[in-house]
């Protein structure tokens, strides 16, 4: 016996071609509705992938400026008194913290009792949260900060009425370049200015600062010598042992008095509520989407009603129930499933343009592109279903008749 031959799919079901071919059809009758019913579902998932994006180039841009900067600062602060009074690090903290073993390097900083102005017809009151330090010779080099103009204190000027800014206070002191004749008011008298710094990532303390040579505070500036910072460069591999022992070595009497810290850690913090905001943000992009989700749904059960011809011929001329109803729910992906592209090429952009503009590498996580479509194709399902099965309810001559 001859095997029935056939020529097409078997019967009662749709070729996949032939059914994105119809969804096509569907959506191309009817552009412009398609299109804002496309639009809320890219603006959610544009959102999403721009805020997950942006997080991830972030916080890769802040991991590369962590390596940059280095992990094996830490930082030495005088604490407080059982009773509660301000502590006091001693004279020779630093010499004593320089004699630990995996410490490479040790520079300080001293607060000064005095105030600096741009001149001395400004109230006393204006002082612009700027504080004038004293500061070791090697400053810059501990805290890894780079000088703008000019140049750092050195052995001579540490010794004279000379002064270097930090990148916000010569800010506040509408102080924009270095010139021969650059001077500020500091503690009654004047200073001339040798420097000013770029921003220091790990010691902002340092940008709305004033610093002085120790000599110079002492001889013009009535300074005691105590420091108030101390920074501590210590090997990478024994940063965490170096941690340890710094409150009892620069200050064995009273090592309770101490705070030691670690100020890349402060960066890590940082990323750390940037993603909580970031979540904020997330939050609001699904809700746009969700919203998306209703105006394609909105436009299905608007498609199903102006239809009825067109469902009720086809019925006439042999199209199942599921026929119909997958007809209807492919439009439904289809739209939302181009709004999710659109939106997922929308996300990127605008993360590279932001990270490009931050200098930032752009990271764009696959659960961010990937996650973004699959919830489009997914809301659209969802929103496709109940237009579809009312489309395929629809009797042949029912459909045709309300025509």
């Amino acid at each position: 016996m001859t095997p029935p031959h056939h020529d097409g799919a078997a019967p009662g079901r749709l070729h996949p071609a032939d059914l994105a071919r119809t969804a096509v059809v569907g959506l191309r009758t009817r552009p412009m509705r398609a299109a804002l019913s496309a639009l809320g579902i890219a603006i959610g998932v544009a959102a999403m992938v721009a805020v997950l994006g942006l997080s991830a180039s972030s916080q890769a841009g802040l991991l590369a400026e962590i390596d940059k900067l280095g992990t094996n600062l830490l930082t030495v602060t005088p604490g407080q008194t059982m009773g509660g009074a301000d502590a006091r690090l001693p004279v020779d903290a630093p010499a004593m913290i320089a004699r630990i073993g995996p410490v490479d390097m040790v520079e300080h900083t001293g607060k000064v009792a005095a105030s600096a102005y741009r001149s001395p017809h400004i109230p006393s009151l204006n002082t612009n949260s700027i504080s004038v330090h004293a500061a070791s010779l090697n400053l810059p080099a501990a805290v890894r900060a780079t000088v703008a103009q000019g140049r750092y204190l050195n052995a001579a000027t540490a010794e004279q009425p000379v002064a270097v800014l930090g990148a916000d206070a010569a800010a506040r002191l509408g102080i924009a370049g270095i010139h021969p004749d650059a001077r500020i008011w500091v503690g009654g008298q004047w200073f001339y200015l040798a420097g000013i710094l770029n921003r220091a990532a790990l010691t902002p303390e340092i940008d709305s600062s004033v610093l002085v040579g120790y000599p110079a505070a002492r001889k013009y500036l009535n300074f005691d010598g105590h420091p108030s910072r101390v920074y501590v460069r210590a090997q990478t591999e024994q940063v965490s042992d170096v941690q340890k022992v710094l409150a009892a070595t620069a200050n064995p009497r009273n090592p309770g008095e101490v705070g030691v810290s670690r100020p890349s850690a402060a960066l890590v913090a940082r990323a750390a509520a940037q993603s909580a905001l970031g979540g904020l943000i997330l939050g609001l992009g699904a809700v746009a989407l969700l919203v998306g989700g209703i105006g394609v749904a909105n436009t299905m059960v608007v498609s199903v009603l102006e239809r009825r011809s067109e469902i009720g011929l086809r019925r006439a001329l042999g199209a199942t129930k599921g026929h119909v109803r997958l007809q209807f729910l492919s439009e439904a992906i289809l739209l939302a499933a181009l709004g999710g592209a659109a939106g997922v090429v929308i996300g990127v952009a605008a993360t590279a343009v932001y990270a490009h503009v931050k200098a930032w590498a752009t990271v764009v996580p696959s659960l961010a592109w990937g996650g973004g479509l699959g919830a489009a194709v997914a809301i659209g399902a969802v929103a496709g279903l109940l237009p579809a099965l009312c489309a395929a309810r629809m009797q042949p001559t029912e459909a045709l008749r309300t025509v």
